[in-house]
């Protein structure tokens, strides 16, 4: 069974699980993750692309898109040799496909759509449960990603702003073939006050951090690189060295067949074991990965279960650090998706285990 069949089988098992006869698809990543990678978006912004796909219980399969549009989804996609029925209408006026196609049925979407049956958190789970090939995919991406990031933060000079820094993420992401959709910098001071630092004109003196989540065939992975010139202050050494250690202990803790709110439950211990009872409620701790940056965030009492491979993208931090990789979870135990070449590493034990975390680039 190849990767479509493969997911048009679990669709099949979704629609007979709720009685439906079928499911519409519009958000991005739902489009890629049944397309097999292809791309329904023009605006990299939106949570809804240009086409959406419906898929019958009965086997038919249509994309629904407008004129302008089918080409692109034809030529370069390839998804009319994919096996998907085109029902086009003019890009001036509404397409009426997916009530026609829709009438009289029972139908499902993955999000929130008029007589539909809201299935948004099932298709996420769909998305979560990477097959092989998407494993390798996610491999790929991850790390052209860290190579992408490690080649922007060697790159950063004091007295450059964070507008260039980020456009230096984006350049070097495109130019490798990934797209940045997300791109954060925060200089000095703003990695202390924000957490999610859009970047602004603010021009670096000493310390800079680096965010990206790159996108690559409907799959996106995530990671955060800082980087310090002249002496690096004990505080800041300090702090980093123990977000690396509640980083490593909540990799370890992301095993199969636990929930994800126990693992969080464990976020929650490491943090009070290093002395930082509370941290987590500044900044989300991150969570499942796979077609949406974040596809469940860890939170208190989530039911998610792990399993073999899915990807998760945890980030912790203590006021002025953050850790930030993407991991795949194994038969073994975890792989770490996007190590940046040559990076400076600290080193942290937890349950006997040596796990690699990134240091902070310290640039004379």
């Amino acid at each position: 069974m190849n990767e479509l069949e493969s997911k048009l089988a679990r669709v099949g098992v979704l629609l007979d699980n709720y009685h439906l006869d079928a499911l519409l698809l519009q958000r991005v990543s739902s489009f890629a993750w049944a397309s097999c990678g292809a791309r329904s978006y023009i605006n990299t912004a939106t949570t809804t692309g240009e086409a959406a796909l419906l898929i019958t219980r009965s086997g038919e399969r249509y994309l629904i898109t407008n004129n302008i549009e089918a080409p692109h989804y034809e030529k370069e996609e390839e998804l009319k040799a994919q096996g998907w029925e085109f029902c086009l209408a003019p890009w001036y006026g509404p397409n009426p496909a997916i009530a026609e196609l829709t009438r009289g049925l029972k139908f499902g979407a993955d999000m929130a759509y008029p007589g539909a049956v809201d299935l948004s958190t099932e298709v996420a789970r769909l998305r979560t449960d990477l097959t092989p090939v998407e494993q390798e995919r996610m491999r790929a991406l991850s790390a052209t990603a860290a190579e992408a990031l490690g080649g922007s933060a060697r790159a950063v000079k004091p007295g450059m702003s964070e507008m260039e820094i980020a456009a230096l993420i984006e350049v070097e992401a495109q130019k490798r073939a990934v797209q940045p959709i997300v791109a954060l910098v925060a200089t000095d001071r703003r990695i202390f006050d924000f957490r999610h630092p859009l970047p602004t004109q603010k021009k670096l003196e000493r310390y800079a951090m680096l965010i990206l989540c790159a996108r690559a065939q409907g799959l996106v992975c995530s990671l955060t690189r800082l980087v310090h010139f002249g002496k690096l202050p004990e505080e800041i050494r300090h702090k980093a060295e123990l977000t690396a250690q509640v980083d490593g202990m909540v990799m370890s803790a992301t095993r199969p067949g636990r929930r994800l709110g126990e693992v969080f439950g464990d976020i929650q211990k490491a943090y009070a074991a290093v002395g930082y009872d509370g941290e987590w409620q500044l900044h989300h701790q991150g969570g499942s990965a796979g077609y949406e940056p974040r596809e469940f965030l860890g939170v208190p009492g989530s039911p998610e279960l792990i399993k073999v491979g899915q990807a998760f993208a945890w980030n912790p931090s203590i006021t002025g650090t953050k850790s930030e990789d993407t991991m795949l979870v194994t038969e073994s135990g975890f792989e770490v998706l996007t190590q940046t070449p040559g990076w400076p590493m600290l080193r942290v034990t937890v349950d006997g285990r040596t796990i690699e975390r990134p240091a902070i680039l310290e640039i004379d």
